[in-house]
């Protein structure tokens, strides 16, 4: 069995190091490993919250041993295995870089139904919602804008630009298993767009019999004067995993399913949070074949559906304003392990994600303006980790590709017909447009070596990417380029308690098509259009992270403290060049090489304390600067939309056996937004201050135990305050881009959930 403070622990794992064999602990803390070769064995145990404990056993032919652990707790989540750090796992505190985890258990305690709702809670990231019609949204890591950031799924870079436009709406979080963040230069290991930091999302995998349902239902904007009607949201998720009883195959299977209805904030029939509705469904499969190799199967399908504007009640082109999409995005992957000599572990994978988007952005009852897109994007490769001594090697090679079409369907043109005595005979039709048909591959090389002598640990890597990037609809010649990113980071622990860090590494953005590029804004009097500049080149940067990460319990109080200096030097970087609208409203957005660079630089602070086993507080708050060299758009250096202060906080209490209370806060400081509604030209525009927003949340959740489950019952509220944007435009003609802060006012929600591993 597993016990840690004289109880048993659940679903706790253990498993033999250097194999891919191992079980989980049963809802009574009982574990039983069956059919183990003769020999000596390393045996590991560990569970959330807790740290890791090994034993050596000796096996021998015919016999039978009791092993039983007991586990000491983790209190601030020092010792759990992250992989992000270099594409393997190891523990937090031994990571040259530092790795954030958001963990089943906030996620809960924040009630975040899908990915966007959780990454606030981590130091340095920030979200927000840049369309009132769509909902077009985006994470901002360490002042820099989404495509600065690579999101991965288990690993691999398949999140597709096309994927990225809604993304962090689309991925449940009951699909989940936590989400790991390095902020700082990724490019070394992971490639382009990683300039910012990378964002893993580590989907659920069977460990042990498990299940769990639950419903949630929530009300927008109660309470509100001034707005229209209440915006109700539905949700129901499934989840379940079986294992075989010799523990060689499992699959876990997980469900998810959303209706949200349109919120209009100021009465005036558009939406400011558009309509959605979202179907999920998915697997992850894994055999092994011995000890020491396992393969495991991933898959899941998206169906997603948004629609916003006015009109809801009519066909997309009968609306004044209407920006829907529905993407069906299919995503597989496959990954296969085999250890050699003690621990040295060979990686094999390959992950490919189809997307089809139907779409229509469009005003004034418009039919030329549906669309339809299709992107294809693959990821295969190989990495082999080696152990020397007091040092390991990781070395990989991968390719990553992706295959886009973006066009512009027929329609009738009324505009042009045949009249013969007041009769039409003849309406001409448009052709599909072709607008993009972008191939890009990039094949990557890299290498990751770590050494630890005594209390140092030194880690040096780099990647060599080679991309290619055409355009066929433009008839263009392919961009080409050879890019090295290097990184080396240094780990000393100046005490058992404080470690301190400093790297250095460098990155790029290559000069593809971005998420943005496929959302067109949409207003009765303008639409805006992003595109590449033709001489566009690549971008580079230049990173430099320091910290020191203090972290110890004084007495029964359990202390963490990490401050963390960031300073990244964009060389070439991309900016906007507005141009003139044309006689249809249509202004178009050239992306193009910054004349001189930019620096975005600040301070990351996390505070962790745990003074009660039942009770936790964690913060975290960011300070930071963003600027370019010489004055871009409204003649300003600054960055757009980028607070110079903002945090959040978490609060766990367990006041009464059974009953928690989570308290929530994010706070957002005062940015610049620019604005091109009626109110001003709106060809020329003008460059807003926006007030700072303090979104104070708070849930209360009750378990009931029911013969080895658990039933669930909470109810919460969000933006208790409803601190929220209050100038919105108005109309047909408004501003759609013009939103600001909190990504949703007052809600309250409540919800059931039922099952065997619930918190």
């Amino acid at each position: 069995h597993v016990i840690s403070n004289n109880e048993h622990v659940p679903f706790a794992t253990i498993f033999i190091k250097g194999t891919t064999y191992g079980v989980s602990t049963d809802e009574t803390g009982h574990y039983m490993l069956v059919n183990l070769p003769v020999g000596t064995h390393l045996i590991k145990a560990q569970a959330i919250g807790f740290k890791p404990v090994e034993k050596e056993i000796t096996i021998q032919s015919g016999e039978t041993k009791e092993v039983n652990f007991i586990l000491e707790e983790d209190i601030l989540n020092l010792e759990e295995i992250v992989i992000t750090a270099d594409r393997s796992e190891m523990k937090r505190t031994e990571s040259v870089t530092i790795v954030n985890t958001l963990s089943p258990r906030l996620l809960s305690s924040v009630q975040s139904v899908a990915l966007i709702e959780g990454l606030t809670f981590s130091p340095g990231l920030r979200i927000e919602n840049n369309c009132q019609n769509c909902g077009f949204s985006q994470v901002r890591m360490n002042g820099m804008e989404g495509p600065y950031s690579q999101i991965l799924i288990n690993s691999r870079p398949i999140f597709s630009g096309l994927a990225g436009v809604y993304g962090l709406e689309l991925i449940p979080t009951n699909m989940i298993e936590r989400i790991e963040v390095i902020r700082g230069g990724g490019s070394a290991l992971y490639g382009s767009n990683a300039i910012a930091g990378v964002i893993n999302i580590i989907l659920k995998e069977s460990i042990s019999n498990s299940y769990e349902a639950g419903y949630n239902t929530s009300l927008t904007g109660v309470g509100i004067s001034g707005a229209g009607s209440m915006a109700p949201d539905n949700s129901i998720n499934l989840n379940t995993s079986l294992i075989s009883s010799d523990n060689k195959t499992g699959i876990s299977l997980y469900g998810f399913s959303r209706d949200r209805k349109m919120f209009d904030a100021n009465n005036d029939a558009y939406s400011e949070i558009a309509p959605m509705s979202n179907l999920t469904v998915g697997t992850r499969f894994f055999h092994r074949f011995g000890l020491r190799s396992k393969i495991a199967i991933d898959f899941f399908n998206i169906k997603e559906q948004r629609n916003g504007g006015n009109r809801q009640e009519y066909p997309l082109h009968e609306r004044d304003v209407a920006e829907a999409v529905k993407h069906d995005i299919k995503t597989g992957a496959v990954t296969y392990e085999q250890y050699f000599r003690d621990y040295d572990l060979l990686t094999v994978f390959a992950s490919t994600q189809h997307l089809i988007r139907d779409s229509y952005y469009g005003a004034n009852r418009s039919l030329k303006d549906y669309g339809r897109s299709e992107d294809l994007t693959y990821n295969t490769g190989i990495q082999y980790k080696v152990f020397l001594g007091n040092s390991s090697l990781i070395a990989g090679i991968e390719n990553t590709g992706g295959f886009l079409t973006d066009e512009k369907l027929g329609y009738p043109d009324y505009n042009n017909v045949t009249i013969v005595n007041d009769t039409i005979i003849n309406v001409s039709h448009s052709d599909n447009i072709l607008i993009s048909d972008q191939s890009s591959v990039t094949t990557g090389a890299f290498l990751q070596y770590d050494l630890k002598i005594n209390r140092l640990k030194l880690g040096l890597g780099g990647r060599l990417d080679h991309y290619s990037i055409i355009d066929n609809a433009k008839n263009t010649e392919a961009k080409k380029g050879n890019v090295f990113s290097p990184r080396i980071s240094l780990m000393y622990e100046l005490f058992p308690s404080l470690q301190t860090r400093l790297s250095y590494s460098q990155g790029y953005r290559a000069p593809q098509i971005f998420d943005e590029d496929l959302h067109i804004e949409t207003s009765g009097s303008r639409q805006v259009i992003n595109v590449n500049d033709p001489d566009l080149k690549h971008e580079t940067s230049h990173s430099i992270m320091t910290s020191l990460d203090f972290n110890k319990q004084i007495g029964n109080v359990s202390t963490g403290l990490l401050i963390e200096g960031f300073y990244t030097r964009l060389n070439d970087p991309f900016v906007n060049e507005i141009g003139v609208p044309d006689e249809e409203g249509k202004v178009l957005y050239t992306r193009m090489n910054a004349e001189d660079g930019a620096v975005v630089k600040g301070v990351n602070i996390e505070f962790k304390i745990k003074p009660l086993k039942e009770f936790s507080f964690t913060s975290g708050f960011t300070l930071q600067s963003s600027k370019y060299d010489i004055e871009q758009e409204f003649d300003t250096r600054d960055f757009f939309r980028t607070p110079s202060d903002y945090g959040y906080f978490n609060l766990d209490w367990d006041f009464i056996k059974n009953i928690c209370l989570s308290v929530t806060g994010t706070y957002t400081g005062k940015m610049l937004v620019p604005y091109f509604g009626p109110l001003t030209d709106p060809d020329i525009g003008e460059l807003r201050k926006s007030d700072p927003f303090f979104d104070l949340g708070s849930k209360i959740h009750y378990n009931i135990k029911l013969n080895g489950l658990t039933l669930q019952v909470f109810s919460g509220i969000k933006n208790i305050f409803n601190s929220f944007q209050s100038d919105f435009d108005s109309g047909i003609e408004r501003d759609p881009a013009y939103m600001y802060g909190p990504v949703s006012p007052r809600t309250i929600y409540f919800g059931i959930k039922i099952g065997n591993k619930i918190n």
